[in-house]
């Protein structure tokens, strides 16, 4: 029997399906706009696909959705919050989400308190918990609470405290009541890691809600397939994990896009440029998965330590809309979803950069004759202007000198010229307008660790082995194949602000789902 996964993409102007068969080669796709209502783009698509596809052959579903960024954007659907922290006296001087957004703030925490507990970077304890304030914060919050937030200081390099008080804040509240630890949200950094949970227990209904919708989308056609969501790097997460940590697939879009030009390509250091009907998202393919971003990442606002993608993301599309009334004007608002309503080419009154390609000879879409009234010079001018900004783009995100060679993904990668200043070759591909859901569907389980270590005690090989096999061991609780598991990255980083030759590891290990 042949087997394929279906990988799903739910952009914001389209919703791709891919099938790809166990080779990873596209055996079917099909693109078509994303509406309001997300899971009406995706039934369409698996409709499509599966006329093409037996649904007993379907052994995997992937989805990658920026619906729990969009809700955080829009402020919509979000939970109300209980933000617990475990670091009294130590971290009073700073209140729970003090470098939040207000509206946001007001809007997600329902109550906050800190109590005394958590530990030292090498995992000691700074003092006993207070299981009795842990006890009155949790009849504090009542009914008033949807889900509660729970951080303890330095908890990845010793959760104890977190899961005590976890559990002390479930016999209180109930088995079944819906609890974010830090440790397993976030890294280093007590207020990033405390943003991250937050962030993560306000998406509980998003989170729950894109869960339900896709396993309705997918009986309605019949699949019994398992369920997975891609999440920030690149990697899987299953149904039940991604309605849990919601936030872990918050920026799985242009990781998608990236996983899916490496695997179109076969490059594994390139320049990738995913271009849509909105924007352009610009980024450095290392090894094979995405340059993770050294800083903390702001969403909605709020600064955090995701792993997430070094990109820079400008509003560039097929859909940005051209004016040349009294200058030359070019975005950054696009028709977006529309495009083939409102684009010249197709019969609408709204000049693109997609209609501008088309007259320009990149494109060959729709009737260039409905467009054919658009001055020849204007053209050349918005065409100079976009390549000027694609290579800015392609030399923004290089950290080197030295040429390398851009994959061009993305419904408006026709955008993209085939020579750039810097770049030594552009690479395109005839599934390169889907490779969002092609990514999706090639993805991978993952595991990582992100903890202090104290080189003089254990020694650093001992150390680093400690590391890599706990980064292993997660990779295979996510679902990967234990005899494909590869260790993908490690990273260290001297804090020599610490005793003991104390250094922070990174680890990342992937591998095949089992």
């Amino acid at each position: 029997m042949t087997t394929v996964r279906i990988g799903i993409d739910v952009g914001g102007t389209n919703t791709d399906v891919v099938a790809v068969d166990s080779g990873g080669n596209v055996v079917t796709w099909h693109k078509t706009p994303t509406t309001a209502t997300l899971f009406d783009g995706i039934g369409t698509g698996l409709a499509a696909v599966l006329a093409r596809v037996r649904p007993a052959d379907v052994s995997h579903v992937m989805l990658g959705t920026t619906h729990p960024v969009n809700a955080l954007i829009a402020r919509s659907n979000l939970a109300r919050v209980g933000v617990l922290r475990i670091g009294a006296p130590a971290t009073l001087s700073i209140s729970p989400l003090a470098d939040w957004p207000r509206d946001l703030a007001d809007l997600v925490c329902a109550y906050s308190a800190i109590v005394r507990g958590g530990h030292e970077f090498d995992g000691s304890e700074m003092g006993p918990l207070d299981e009795d304030a842990v006890r009155a914060f949790a009849k504090a919050c009542g009914a008033t609470v949807d889900v509660i937030a729970l951080t303890g200081v330095h908890s990845p390099a010793n959760p104890a405290h977190e899961i005590r008080a976890g559990q002390i804040l479930a016999e209180e509240l109930g088995q079944g009541f819906p609890i974010t630890l830090g440790h397993q949200i976030g890294g280093l950094g007590l207020l990033e890691r405390e943003n991250s949970a937050t962030l993560n227990a306000a998406l509980r209904f998003v989170g729950a809600e894109v869960v339900a919708g896709l396993e309705q989308a997918l009986s309605a056609h019949d699949l019994r397939a398992e369920i997975y969501m891609t999440q920030n790097d690149g990697t899987l997460l299953s149904a039940a994990e991604a309605a849990r940590r919601p936030v872990m697939t918050i920026g799985s879009g242009p990781t998608n896009s990236m996983r899916g030009a490496a695997h179109l390509s076969g490059l594994t250091d390139a320049i990738i440029m995913d271009v849509g009907g909105t924007s352009t998202d610009v980024g450095m393919l290392v090894g094979g998965f995405p340059r993770e971003s050294a800083l903390p990442v702001e969403i909605g606002g709020v600064r955090t330590n995701y792993r997430m993608p070094d990109l820079i993301s400008v509003g560039l599309g097929g859909g940005t809309v051209v004016r040349a009334d009294e200058r030359l004007r070019i975005g950054p608002d696009s028709v977006a979803h529309r495009l083939t309503e409102r684009a010249r080419v197709f019969g609408g009154d709204t000049l693109t950069l997609t209609d501008v390609s088309v007259l320009a000879g990149r494109l060959t879409a729709g009737e260039p004759g409905r467009a054919a009234d658009v001055p020849r010079s204007l053209a050349e001018q918005v065409v100079a202007w976009v390549d000027d900004q694609i290579g800015a783009l392609a030399d923004r995100i290089k950290v080197a000198r030295s040429d390398l060679p851009l994959v061009a993904v993305g419904g408006g990668a026709h955008l993209i010229p085939d020579e750039i200043p810097g770049v030594s070759a552009v690479h395109r591909h005839e599934y390169a307008s889907v490779a969002n859901a092609i990514g999706a569907a090639i993805a991978e389980a993952s595991g990582t660790l992100d903890r202090t270590f104290q080189f003089s005690v254990g020694g650093r090989e001992a150390c680093l082995e400690t590391a890599k096999r706990a980064a292993v061991d997660a990779a295979v609780r996510a679902g990967a194949d234990p005899a494909g598991v590869r260790i993908t990255s490690v990273t260290e980083i001297p804090l020599s602000y610490l005793p003991g030759d104390s250094v922070r590891v990174q680890v990342k290990a992937t591998g095949p789902l089992t």
